[in-house]
């Protein structure tokens, strides 16, 4: 049998990003992905590969590594942890300040959990 997994952190980003781009309505139509870095290079310490924002006001950034997809989601970690383990992603606190919160996106069907999450604390 194939493995179809995606895990490659550069076409996940992309994945997440078409998600938010296409949606006009609903929850997902009130966030933009901004500051998008169209040639990024994954690294293993994660590179910045857009901003995720509600308005002006920016909620996520996304950074890529070979193998997967982080975001650092700004603000409420508690929440943002909470919801990022009922959604079945990994996700742990971020100690800096203002509060983020670190949450792993492994594989092409986490995005879509992902987009819940950021509905979620948008």
């Amino acid at each position: 049998m194939v493995d179809n997994r995606t895990t490659d952190g550069t076409r996940l980003a992309e994945l997440l990003s078409s998600e938010i781009h296409g949606r006009d309505a609903g929850p997902l139509g009130r966030l933009a992905v901004t500051d998008a870095d169209r040639e990024v290079e994954p690294r293993a310490d994660g590179a910045y590969a857009f901003t995720v924002a509600r308005g002006d006001e920016p909620i996520a950034t996304a950074h890529v590594h070979p193998d997967r997809l982080h975001l650092e989601i700004a603000g409420e970690p508690d929440r943002a942890v909470e919801r990022a383990v009922e959604l079945e992603l990994r996700a742990r606190p971020k100690a800096v300040e203002p509060p983020q919160t670190l949450v792993f996106v492994e594989d092409g069907a986490a995005v879509k959990h992902a987009t819940d999450l950021l509905t979620a604390v948008a």
